[in-house]
């Protein structure tokens, strides 16, 4: 019995698998935190699906990948920044809109070139092909944002709940904001090969609605979203395994189960709540 939990650590490529998950699990969830309370969570969404068609122009122009998925995700959030600050457009119909035009050109350069490099890898991740040099950005990435974001988290927290406030009390309030798109960009670069395009959002928002859902106050909030996250990654990795499927979506559909958990016991406690305050007074 003990032999048979135990073998899936026995592959090489099963141990960088758990290894990038303990890697890319604290900046996402950290990230998430911030985003679900700023209202951000579309953003997460755009710049994922914007990377695509830097990840492209990269492999034409034959520089690293990450390079153009970087590029590419700095432009679509200066971009949408932009367009939101001088426009009437309210900024989550400015990012449904530049996330899908650039989604839309990755797609269109993608088609036009010859390669060997599969779609699919850049979309939904190749966890299992996880090597050491995707080990070696991953971690280095990981480490620059989750040290930054713990650093000034309670800066950003003021920044995501009154902004001017946190101008009033002399923060470089500009500086925050694309603080927080460069960690957001970088975050997603660091999944790219773990999760892939698009079910990097997943792990960028679901931490931190269940966290949300879970606790009141900021500071648990971080801790819960990291542990549940880290316990999604690796669960998911390893119940891949014997499933014979895809880390990835595994990952996703635990952190989606999570989630309706932690639903249904905010809505049993709120009931509660409800029924002891309506109760008469003995």
């Amino acid at each position: 019995m003990t032999e048979t939990l135990l073998f899936p650590f026995q592959f090489p490529f099963m141990q960088n698998a758990f290894l990038v998950c303990l890697l890319v699990a604290v900046p996402t969830a950290l990230l998430s935190c911030l985003l679900v309370l700023k209202g951000w969570a579309l953003m997460g969404d755009a710049i994922s699906h914007a990377i695509l068609p830097g990840v492209v122009l990269a492999y034409i122009a034959g520089v690293p990948l990450l390079v153009g998925a970087f590029g590419a995700g700095m432009a679509c959030a200066l971009v949408t920044g932009f367009l939101a600050g001088n426009s009437r457009v309210k900024q989550d119909t400015v990012m449904g809109v530049v996330f899908a035009g650039m989604f839309g050109l990755g797609l269109l350069l993608y088609t036009s070139i010859e390669t060997d490099v599969h779609l699919d890898h850049i979309l939904f991740g190749n966890m299992l092909g996880v090597g050491p040099e995707d080990l070696l950005v991953s971690g280095a990435i990981s480490a620059g944002v989750t040290g930054a974001l713990l650093l000034t988290w309670k800066d950003l927290l003021l920044h995501a709940f009154d902004p001017a406030q946190a101008r009033a009390s002399g923060l470089r309030v500009g500086l925050l904001h694309y603080g927080l798109l460069t960690a957001l960009a970088l975050t997603i670069v660091a999944t790219l090969t773990a999760t892939g395009l698009i079910l990097a959002v997943g792990l960028l928002i679901a931490p931190g609605a269940i966290a949300f859902l879970t606790v009141r106050r900021f500071g648990p909030m971080l801790i819960v979203a990291v542990a549940v996250c880290l316990a999604a990654m690796l669960a998911g990795t390893y119940a891949s395994f014997f499933l014979d499927s895809a880390p990835a979506p595994t990952i996703i559909l635990i952190l989606s189960g999570i989630f309706v958990l932690a639903f249904l016991a905010r809505l049993r406690r709120n009931r509660r709540a409800a029924l002891s305050a309506a109760a008469p007074p003995r």
